[in-house]
């Protein structure tokens, strides 16, 4: 990649950074203005009421920037995916932002969030193929259109699910771009790369304000428009510039261990209550607060644990897929049996 490319990551990392911390005081105050508040009820862990719609300040300054970088980059092969990007991420965020507003049924948050991956789809965004970390990758074919709606779906709300503690969504959303943008040197894909400087540099940005004890929420608004972006770098590798396989899933899977598994055992759970749409105090998060960990320590080990599970991810493209598979299997065990002690502590 050429120093033209690596002075506009430079660019862009400190514009989402700027952008967003200028945003974020008017932000709070067009939040408490218009009355986007969440009070607290029987699910909140806060105790008072705070402005919300938090990611309307990181979302614009995106938005702005992908169109912009799009334009400049449009020759450069992957131009026009930002733009695509961005236009689709302005439909997201007015959803986002009208449910943080007026709380919205979960049956219809479902139908547009369907909505948004089948434009997704349609524009170059999908899963094409999958790591096969004993061989070799296999491609999707005709079933690429609903295995890419159901991971947007999944990442969409892991993002949104996790984001009951001050702190926890921003701070896992900037580790998890520190992961994709070493995949994305790795790779040499300068979609991905500028992709993740957007992310890391508008939460790194929103963290110092959402950090405990929090000034402001993402809401929606915000956690919608991350785990789009998420699900949108794990599919770049599959486009234009497809750079390595472990560009698929799996780097993301790996990576976003806590808050897939959170929000799996958020279904089934569900489920077995009689409707997948009935909010709960149920998830990780709560269960730790019970035992008596203090918000800021709940975050700081989701983070440590993350990190972990981003090294891992960032060893599979080094060494043995079999053997980091393996490693991965390992991990992955010991987090499922201890989420289970902790859930069946917190219970008790």
């Amino acid at each position: 990649m050429t120093d033209m490319l690596w002075w506009q990551l430079a660019i862009t990392l400190a514009a989402a950074y700027l952008g967003t911390r200028l945003l974020l005081p008017l932000n709070i105050r067009l939040a408490i203005r218009t009355g986007i508040m969440a009070t607290p009820n029987e699910r909140s862990i806060h105790t008072y009421p705070t402005p919300t719609a938090g990611g309307l300040s990181f979302g614009l300054v995106m938005i702005v920037l992908q169109l912009i970088l799009g334009i400049i980059n449009w020759n450069n092969g992957y131009g026009s995916s930002l733009v695509k990007l961005g236009g689709i991420s302005v439909l997201l965020l007015l959803f986002g932002l009208i449910d943080d507003k007026y709380q919205s049924r979960a049956r219809y948050k479902l139908l547009w969030q369907i909505l948004i991956t089948v434009l997704m789809f349609y524009s170059g965004y999908r899963v094409t193929f999958l790591t096969n970390p004993l061989g070799s990758h296999f491609s999707l074919g005709w079933s690429s259109l609903p295995v890419t709606i159901f991971w947007f779906l999944l990442t969409m709300n892991a993002i949104n699910l996790i984001d009951g503690l001050d702190g926890l969504a921003s701070g896992i959303t900037c580790i998890v771009s520190v992961v994709l943008a070493i995949i994305g040197v790795m790779g040499k894909n300068p979609l991905v790369l500028t992709l993740t400087m957007l992310l890391l540099g508008s939460n790194l940005a929103f963290l110092k304000y959402n950090f405990y004890p929090a000034k402001i929420f993402m809401g929606d608004t915000g956690s919608l428009i991350i785990g789009l972006n998420i699900a949108a770098i794990s599919t770049a590798g599959n486009t234009t510039f497809k750079g390595i396989t472990t560009m698929t899933l799996m780097v993301p899977v790996i990576v976003m261990a806590i808050p897939l598994i959170d929000t799996i055992l958020a279904v089934f759970r569900r489920i077995g209550k009689g409707s997948i749409f009935r909010a709960d105090k149920a998830h990780l998060h709560h269960y730790l607060l019970k035992l008596g960990l203090s918000q800021p320590a709940i975050a700081l080990l989701t983070y440590f644990i993350t990190g972990l599970f981003g090294m891992a991810a960032i060893g599979f493209s080094f060494s043995s897929h079999k053997i980091l598979f393996s490693l991965l299997v390992a991990l992955m065990s010991i987090l499922i049996i201890t989420v289970y002690i902790v859930i069946h502590r917190g219970q008790k």
